[in-house]
């Protein structure tokens, strides 16, 4: 308890009412993990090293559903299959009591019109120290989101471009993102790989019925998400995937800063691209 009254009040000191919503989630953490890790953690020495990383997780979900409440905003209405979106997600990532609240409070955040994207964007820059693939995971996230009710619209790209380009992602960057996701939608679609709210998206890539997906356009996708074309050489093809899964691994992604709640979320980009490479390597006849 003395974690959350003492993470509120510090942070309304410094950042009003969001501060004082990023200090009680922080407090909440300390609450929760105190107990139970202190003397695991090698006492003080450890248990700051701890609390940093309890601070920068809040940082990227505070960012996280605040940025999406934003872009469900943009279009001037939030649906309720955005709504049902960013609950999907909170369940996915295990979100609950406070915590869940919290999320949701960052959520109501972003809808108000004088919501401070840029600061918002700029905190989670530097929390991550630069780190471009936390920072990517984060921008996916997003994409996902934007994409929730069968399309984006004009409003909802602008959102992305500024939250891009605040955390140092050219628009081509953002475009291949876009376009990236696209094949990964209907590339898993095809296979009916996983269910729930991640499977349940239509993003504007996907036209037609699934019988109406070729085997060819499976391919091609296939090769959309591995970053190479159907004229490179196997030698380019198997450099690709690895550095892929390499980037991608989720293990990998949580050391570097990647909060464990959005470990399914990197799971899910690595079982697409090892799917992907699946049926490039059966098509080439690869080894």
């Amino acid at each position: 308890m003395i974690g959350k009254i003492l993470g509120t009040i510090f942070g309304f000191m410094f950042g009003r009412i969001p501060g004082a919503i990023l200090g009680f989630v922080v407090g909440h953490m300390f609450d929760k993990g105190y107990s139970q890790d202190f003397n695991q953690m090698g006492g003080f020495s450890g248990f700051f090293t701890s609390q940093d990383d309890f601070k920068k997780q809040a940082i990227f979900f505070h960012a996280l559903f605040s940025v999406m409440g934003h872009i469900a905003k943009a279009d001037g209405k939030v649906s309720d299959v955005e709504i049902k979106m960013a609950s999907a997600l909170m369940d996915q990532m295990g979100l609950e009591g406070d915590t869940r609240k919290e999320a949701q409070q960052a959520f109501r955040e972003g809808k108000e019109a004088d919501f401070a994207l840029r600061e918002i964007l700029l905190e989670l820059k530097e929390s991550c120290h630069g780190r471009r693939d936390i920072m990517q995971v984060f921008i996916e996230i997003l994409i996902q989101a934007a994409y929730v009710d069968g399309r984006m619209d004009k409003a909802e790209q602008k959102v992305l471009e500024t939250a891009a380009l605040h955390l140092g992602f050219k628009q081509s960057e953002l475009l291949y993102l876009l376009s990236v996701y696209e094949a990964e939608l209907r590339f898993r679609q095809r296979g009916g790989q996983r269910s729930g709210a991640h499977s349940s998206q239509r993003g504007r890539g996907q036209q037609g019925s699934q019988s109406t997906y070729s085997t060819q356009q499976s391919l091609n996708d296939a090769y959309q998400i591995l970053g190479v074309s159907e004229s490179d050489d196997d030698k380019a093809v198997k450099k690709a995937y690895r550095k892929l899964m390499s980037e991608n691994h989720p293990d990998k992604l949580v050391s570097k800063g990647l909060p464990k709640q959005a470990l399914e979320l990197a799971k899910n980009k690595a079982q697409d691209i090892q799917a992907a490479y699946e049926m490039v390597k059966e098509k080439r006849g690869m080894r």
